[in-house]
């Protein structure tokens, strides 16, 4: 007789206890395969420290396969559901698809951004909900605050050090209390020219920060928030976002090259593809985190709406305590319901919240008791190393080095800004070139194909307002595309590239030789005269998945929402930024003969 496979879809806090609680009940009577598109676990509440330099990134993840014996990985993203058959489909990184059959489901596929319909927030705003937003939000804070340094005008360097985050909640807060620690000791060791200083602002609608938790918390970080300089505005919020600004809610422009969002999040659209009920776009299951009238189907996390025992009528928050305690609750529940143990509902008890603020000041309320200052910095940082499933000692080392040690303001320049776009349904992965994500039947932006000019592609907008300088800066890598132009490596007919600067011919145009030495380009290396295939027939019978468009195979930098097919036409472009007030618009000859490149 064959083992029960169970299925658990994602590796958050819930998915993840999920899979180490089965994996310790079932031993070896039961299948476990945990469906992730990454092989770690990251835990959330630490990611600021991530962006302000305190922490190594590796520091806040836990890898999968070493930290879950007798549990498969199988990395990929799910792209439908069919509970009639009892099978997954999911997609893997390069493109390839799969099926997993079960005989016990869990989805715990966590949450995306929240977006709000604010004209230019998806173009010019980033999010902080993984790891790739992380590392990318500390180069480009560390860059903008170097460029201001550098910069003679004024109004530049205020929009340079001038940072907006969206979002009094847990995240917005911490993040902005960690980056003007973080920016203000940038410039005590190079003072900026202008004499001025690093400018944070933090904007919710709601009358005060963190309004989802106790007022005592709420008081003692927006104190420490003003203490540090930062613009705390409540009642506030972006009515439009620009290039070089924002424009707020109470009529006031705002110059900044930094728009973080940190509104909130929504329940991964997964669980809406499976036409059940639904609260607030989470899946309603039992006390027992199990879906009415389907025994083989199991739900918690951000993506259940449990009810609350201890409040009737009410369903547990989207917080990460309760995901953690869900995750435990919902293994014992399967484990049951293969007769392994006994069933037992959810019900839970406040432990209360801590909220890193930096340095030595922290919220807390442990069990009810409000703390601030040093006693609340230690409980906050206690709770952190208690509650992490790894990685404690590297955690505390790397406290200690930032203690006593200055923190290095660099930027490594890992992850570009096109990247991490905020509608990413996947925000733990950074698009990368040449990553098959697009297939027939994806959506085409509104301006045309993937690659026509005025369309662009998620992948392939502008970066936001101080996005990175074009890759053949001093210093930086060999630039792959002109700004604001297309590809030129691919074109045919003759043609010059399109959008180009003075019209510059396409590097390899059939017959000709490769161009070697143009300004801002690179050699071109055995390339074909043939335009790359940009996707495969999708196998008949496969929908896509609401609000979640299925990944493979297409090229790299095209749209992930769903909608009709469309000719993707010639290789997109790169996204090399479009030219604006503070970008050049391309190479610019000399006198002397040789190149000038703009700054950013």
């Amino acid at each position: 007789m064959s083992r029960p496979r169970i299925v658990i879809v994602g590796a958050g806090f819930a998915g993840y206890r999920t899979a180490r609680t089965l994996s310790r009940l079932t031993r070896h009577q039961a299948d476990i395969t945990l469906l992730n598109p990454t092989d770690y676990f990251l835990y959330l509440p630490l990611l600021p420290q991530v962006a302000a330099g305190i922490l190594e990134p590796r520091r806040v993840t836990v890898s999968l396969s070493g930290s879950l014996p007798r549990v498969r990985l199988v990395l990929g993203e799910a792209d439908g559901i069919d509970l009639d058959a009892h099978t997954l489909r999911y997609t893997g990184p390069e493109g390839g698809e799969g099926t997993l059959p079960f005989d016990r489901l869990v989805l715990a596929a966590g949450s995306v951004n929240k977006l709000l319909p604010i004209p230019g927030v998806a173009e010019h705003a980033h999010g902080f909900r993984g790891l790739p937003e992380a590392l990318y939000l500390r180069d480009h804070v560390t860059r903008q605050v170097e460029l201001a340094a550098a910069a003679r005008d004024r109004e530049e360097c205020a929009a340079r050090c001038t940072f907006v985050v969206v979002g009094a909640g847990y995240t917005g807060t911490e993040v902005a209390a960690h980056g003007a620690m973080y920016t203000d000791a940038q410039v005590r060791r190079h003072p900026m020219r202008t004499g001025m200083r690093p400018r944070w602002m933090l904007l919710d609608v709601a009358p005060r920060v963190l309004p989802e938790m106790d007022e005592r918390l709420s008081v003692t970080a927006d104190r420490v928030l003003r203490q540090r300089g930062v613009d705390v505005r409540m009642g506030t919020s972006v009515k439009e976002a620009t290039h070089d600004g924002v424009v707020l809610t109470d009529g006031t422009t705002v110059g900044t090259r930094t728009l973080v969002w940190c509104v909130g999040v929504r329940p991964d659209p997964l669980v809406e593809s499976l036409g059940l009920p639904m609260e607030s776009g989470r899946l309603l299951v039992d006390p027992h985190l199990q879906v009415p009238g389907h025994p083989e189907l199991f739900a918690c996390g951000d993506v259940a709406a449990v009810p609350d025992l201890t409040r009737p009528g009410e369903f547990t928050p989207m917080t990460a305590q309760h995901a953690w305690r869900h995750g435990k609750v919902c293994a014992q529940n399967v484990a049951a319901s293969l007769g392994i143990g006994e069933r037992r509902p959810y019900r839970h008890r406040d432990l209360g919240f801590v909220v890193d603020l930096g340095g030595a000041k922290a919220a807390a309320n442990p069990l009810g008791l409000p703390m601030s200052g040093p006693a609340a910095g230690a409980v906050t940082r206690g709770y952190h190393l208690a509650a992490m499933p790894g990685n404690r000692v590297r955690v505390a080392a790397d406290w200690v080095l930032d203690a006593v040690l200055p923190r290095q303001a660099v930027q490594l320049g890992l992850v570009r800004s096109w990247s991490v776009p905020l509608e990413s349904a996947s925000p733990e992965v950074a698009r990368v070139p040449g990553r098959p994500e697009q297939r027939d039947g994806d959506a085409v932006p509104a301006g045309g194909p993937a690659g026509a000019p005025g369309g662009d592609t998620p992948d392939q907008r502008p970066d936001p307002p101080g996005g990175e300088p074009s890759e053949q800066q001093p210093g930086g890598e060999p630039a792959k595309q002109q700004p604001g132009g297309e590809s030129a490596k691919k074109q045919s007919g003759g043609e010059p590239a399109r959008n180009q600067p003075g019209g510059e011919p396409a590097k390899q145009q059939p017959g000709g030789e490769p161009a070697k030495n143009q300004p801002g380009g690179e050699p071109a290396k055995n390339q074909s005269h043939a335009p790359r295939a940009t996707g495969k027939p999708r196998p008949p019978g496969k929908s896509d998945r609401p609000g979640k468009a299925r990944k493979p195979t297409r090229a790299a930098g095209a749209s992930r929402s769903a909608g009709p097919g469309a000719d993707p036409g010639p290789e997109p472009p790169e996204n090399q930024p479009a030219p604006g007030p503070d970008i050049a618009p391309g190479p610019v000859k000399r006198t002397d003969g040789r190149t000038a490149e703009g700054d950013s």
